[in-house]
């Protein structure tokens, strides 16, 4: 059970958001950990819409070796990112933000997973454990 949210507009982020938070409610997370993952939803979905213009937020429950959690694949086809590990390293940002997006998404998550190429967009996937 999954949801794609095209993303173009601010609103759009705040349909990502709510989708999120539903699907987080649904597979039994608490509060802190749907907070968590609403958190990491607006980021990337901002990231989206700041530096690629559209692109999609993807959010699916899933399931492996008997624990359910969700799973959030951010796409676009924006101008990539230049230097992928000093954004990861946190406190940069080509946009005047505290450049926390990216590496604070990834401490917000059980897992991350990010793939840029310059001039071809950049996919990012994050994943949320249920702990039982």
């Amino acid at each position: 059970m999954g949801m794609i949210i095209e993303i173009r507009a601010e609103t759009d982020i705040l349909t990502a958001r709510q989708a999120g938070r539903e699907l987080a409610k649904k597979a039994g997370f608490g509060l802190i950990d749907e907070t968590r993952i609403v958190t990491a939803i607006s980021e990337l979905a901002r990231n989206i819409l700041k530096y690629a213009g559209t692109g999609t937020v993807k959010i699916n429950s899933i399931s492996k070796e008997g624990k359910k959690g969700i799973e959030i694949i951010c796409e676009d086809e924006g101008p990539g990112i230049a230097d992928l590990d000093r954004v990861l390293k946190g406190g940069f940002s080509t946009s005047g933000g505290l450049g926390r997006g990216i590496s604070g998404t990834r401490e917000l998550m059980d897992e991350f997973h990010i793939e840029s190429e310059l001039g071809h967009g950049t996919k990012v996937v994050v994943r949320k454990w249920l702990r039982n």
